[in-house]
């Protein structure tokens, strides 16, 4: 083994002695309200009424707001990261690698409290263009209500890496140039995100639903600092004293780099979108130190878009039971994402009782380089 193999190493020695195990982290204190769900949605721009508008969501089955599918992930302390991210790499960071969800029935609403278990499940490594030596690490998060009654479960996988070696192959410096768009591009995105809005305000869903139907694009962005700022301020966990840390929890350090380590145990300012492992994406200089040419968003956000779409398209009466969505592609300030989808599989679920159809959502920057992709299983109208 030559000196520079060597000097490539990722060193998971630490990883390996919690493989299986739970996990403890932080829990949401207080039940979830109203207000919880409506600052979520905006924060995301998910414009279905029944997640703001008590008027609409009164004529629905619901009787009232109900949160959307995709707000299960801000019920948690991290959204999903914390079990994948345990044992110490000295010098390393972490990106999202994706997100996959079993979603079991019942819904989140006001009044509701939320408690999450958590297991560390494992890890590959593998060899990427980005940084060379790379971990992909599992964690399940199980979402359970004070009813005891199971919502969903999550299965993140998280991308750990050496800065170092990310900083030095620069495999993302060729988009250091922010993108301009025309104003006729930006008229045109415009013009779609209105179309979008409207496609599934009514709440019926689809009427015939054949393999290839094509679901309406939905522009997001141009994408800023200021709206990765309003998408990390609609989590529950960034409000100051709104969770608490378990017995046995690891902690935040897991080997972070000195400039973007919280510094002590102060738990109530470990993270952040401008402190903390978290602020590559809203301080440039720290971005550049992991290897990220410019401020970028947030996996979590990629997974609530995917869910958000095909529910919009699927109705008020539908429930996503699987989705699986890999995150492939930084979303990075000043581009735009446009997700897209198509209906690859519609069958009879015997075991539900019901037709479920799989609809593979496909996320791409203005470029056409694909940021997320994976398909998303929804059981139609729900009743």
């Amino acid at each position: 083994m030559n000196a520079v193999e060597v000097d490539e190493q990722l060193d998971t020695s630490d990883v390996d002695r919690y493989v299986g195990k739970q996990i403890a982290g932080g829990q949401i204190k207080d039940p979830i309200a109203v207000n919880d769900i409506r600052r979520w949605v905006q924060g995301l721009d998910y414009l279905n009424p029944i997640h703001f508008d008590e008027a609409a969501a009164a004529r629905t089955r619901f009787g009232g707001i109900v949160a959307p599918q995709s707000f299960t992930v801000n019920c948690d302390v991290g959204h999903g990261s914390v079990p994948a991210l345990v044992g110490l790499i000295p010098g390393s960071h972490v990106i999202f690698g994706g997100d996959e969800w079993w979603f079991y029935g019942p819904r989140v609403r006001p009044g509701d409290k939320v408690r999450v278990e958590r297991k560390f499940d494992g890890y590959k490594l593998a060899h990427t263009k980005f940084a060379g030596p790379s971990m992909f690490s599992r964690g399940d998060t199980l979402y359970v209500n004070e009813r005891n009654e199971a919502i969903a479960k999550q299965r993140s996988t998280m991308v750990r890496y050496r800065a170092d070696l990310a900083r030095v192959r620069g495999h993302f410096d060729n988009v250091a140039e922010t993108p301009e768009f025309t104003r006729e591009q930006l008229r045109e995105y415009a013009m779609q995100k209105k179309a979008w809005a409207q496609s599934g305000l009514s709440g019926e869903g689809p009427g015939a639903v054949a393999v290839g139907d094509a679901l309406p694009i939905r522009p997001i962005g141009p994408h800023s600092k200021s709206s990765f700022q309003k998408e990390f301020a609609a989590l529950l966990f960034t409000v100051w004293g709104s969770h608490y840390y378990e017995d046995g929890f690891l902690g935040l350090d897991t080997g972070w780099i000195p400039e973007l380590s919280s510094g002590d145990d102060d738990l109530l300012s470990g993270a952040g979108p401008d402190e903390g492992p978290a602020s590559g994406h809203g301080d440039i200089e720290k971005a550049k130190l992991i290897g990220m040419p410019r401020h970028f968003g947030y996996g979590s956000s990629m997974g609530a878009w995917a869910l958000d779409y095909v529910a919009f398209w699927g109705g008020d009466d539908c429930l996503i039971r699987h989705a699986r969505i890999d995150y492939r592609y930084p979303i990075f300030e000043d581009d735009v994402t446009l997700v897209n989808g198509s209906v690859i599989d519609l069958r009879f679920d015997a075991l539900l009782g019901a037709k479920v159809a799989v609809v593979e959502v496909v996320m791409a920057n203005q470029d056409g380089t694909i940021v997320a992709k994976g398909p998303v299983t929804v059981e139609l109208a729900r009743l």
